[in-house]
């Protein structure tokens, strides 16, 4: 049976994306692809990264696909939206079987059946979404029996299947089809902007920590790892056929095993594989040991999550780490020439003022090479979106935004926090420049007025908090 997969995100629309320009391959919808290959199903893979949505359906009206599976996240919602009205709104389309998989359809799924999808799945999709194609080849519209199913039947009856069990051994699982799109683009993408190339890969799924604001609507509260001799094979293979100058692991907590770690960077160098690749960790589960083993396998680049300098809110978010311990974490990598990144987070439930002044401290004092920032969003299905359920504020109906666009009553009015950033930003990026003895130069000039600016921002929208 033939099925095209696509999911949705255009990166002409994304004017923040094409200046950053880091764009990664559909990881998630490669591995569909793959499962749906090897079960002897003929796959096409619309990559809507570099295409339009006009693209999209001119592949639709050409392919005849029997089958239409789009992947939607928290980002791609109003696209996926707009696709499945325009698909049943084309007389030579309307009566395609849409599927929809990712982290949103657990939370959305009748919001989607209702908006045009046949049946979303939930959970991890590959066994799912085969069985899927095969009803749908054996000209089925019963779905019942299909594990990980939501679906409306012909009389409008809204059916929930009972949950797929998670694949417990993820050494059958089918590598990403990366073949069936243009990888190459990413790889220039990135060059021209950046001056190297990456690909992402993926060697655990689930993360079995309990973040308040982290979404588990695929893979759950869960830990499975690939064989480390599964992973090398593939990135000698990604080498072989791409020769990127790095990889992403996307994992969400890549030490989070040490015997695993130890035994993948014997593996690199038994096989003399030369990698540089970049993941992200806990410093919970950091030590001088793994900073070692990272070191050896060619890590250049590992992300330490804390999302803030504040223990107060990182115990209110459930993180489970110390602060300290974080700071202690990032110094050391940098010192062992690993390059640091951290995450932030402004706004959490409960935060004041003194709990960002602590965050800018944490980072002046821990120093990573790099950080980003935003602002807390409840994403459906978190214990961070029951927690302000019952007061949020949706500025746009479902079907044109996203969870991102969700507010909640914060310490201080909205306007505030993007002041918050702008002087959290600046402040550190003008203590840089002072330790590295330009304090006076006209960058480190101007990153002090800007963070003069959002201070004086923040009392102000704080004064007018206060009096509200």
């Amino acid at each position: 049976m033939k099925v095209l997969l696509s999911h949705g995100y255009f990166l002409h629309e994304d004017a923040k994306e094409r200046r950053l320009m880091r764009p990664y391959p559909p990881l998630g919808l490669l591995h569909i692809a793959g499962h749906l290959r090897d079960a002897g199903h003929e796959v096409e893979v619309f990559d809507s990264t570099f295409g339009t949505l006009d693209g999209l359906f001119h592949r639709l009206r050409s392919a005849r696909p029997r089958c239409l599976g789009l992947y939607v996240n928290l980002m791609t919602r109003a696209n996926i939206v707009r696709i499945m009205r325009r698909v049943r709104q084309d007389p030579m389309l309307r009566e395609l079987p849409i599927v929809l998989g990712g982290p949103e359809t657990r939370a959305h799924a009748e919001r989607f059946l209702a908006h045009g999808a046949t049946a979303c799945v939930v959970g991890e999709g590959e066994r799912t979404m085969a069985e899927l194609v095969e009803a749908f080849e054996a000209g089925r519209t019963d779905l019942s029996g299909i594990a990980g199913v939501v679906w409306r039947d012909a009389h409008g009856a809204l059916h929930h299947a009972p949950e797929r069990e998670k694949l417990k051994d993820l050494a059958g699982l089918s590598l990403p089809a990366r073949d069936l799109i243009d990888m190459q683009a990413y790889l220039d993408a990135w060059r021209a902007r950046h001056g190297y190339s990456t690909i992402n890969v993926s060697t655990m799924r689930g993360c079995p920590y309990t973040c308040r604001w982290c979404s588990r609507g695929v893979y759950g509260l869960s830990y499975r790892r690939r064989p480390v001799e599964q992973v090398i094979d593939e990135l000698a293979d990604i080498q072989r056929r791409f020769a990127p100058d790095r990889i992403w692991f996307v994992d969400d907590v890549f030490t989070v095993n040490h015997r695993w770690l130890k035994d993948f960077t014997e593996e690199v160098e038994r096989r003399g594989l030369s990698i540089a690749y970049e993941c992200i960790t806990r410093a919970d589960r950091m030590n001088e040991e793994v900073i070692d083993l990272l070191k050896r396998s060619g890590c250049v680049q590992v992300w330490v999550g804390a999302e803030s300098g504040s223990q107060a809110v990182i115990d209110a978010m459930d993180r489970r780490v110390d602060v300290q311990r974080v700071r202690d974490m990032i110094k050391a990598a940098r010192k062992a020439g690993i390059a640091t990144g951290t995450f932030i987070m402004l706004g959490y439930p409960g935060e004041q003022e003194e709990d960002i002044l602590r965050t800018v401290e944490h980072l002046k004092e821990s120093a990573p090479d790099v950080f980003t920032i935003t602002v807390a969003y409840p994403i459906a299905g978190t214990e961070l979106h029951a927690q302000v359920e019952a007061d949020l504020e949706r500025p746009l109906p479902w079907e044109l935004g996203s969870d991102r666009e969700l507010d909640f009553p914060r310490a201080y009015r909205r306007p505030y926090y993007g002041h918050a950033v702008r002087f959290v930003v600046n402040e550190v990026e003008w203590h840089k420049a002072h330790q590295a003895g330009l304090r006076t130069s006209p960058r480190a000039l101007r990153h002090k007025l800007r963070a003069w600016s959002g201070r004086a921002g923040m009392v102000f929208w704080r004064s007018l908090s206060t009096r509200a």
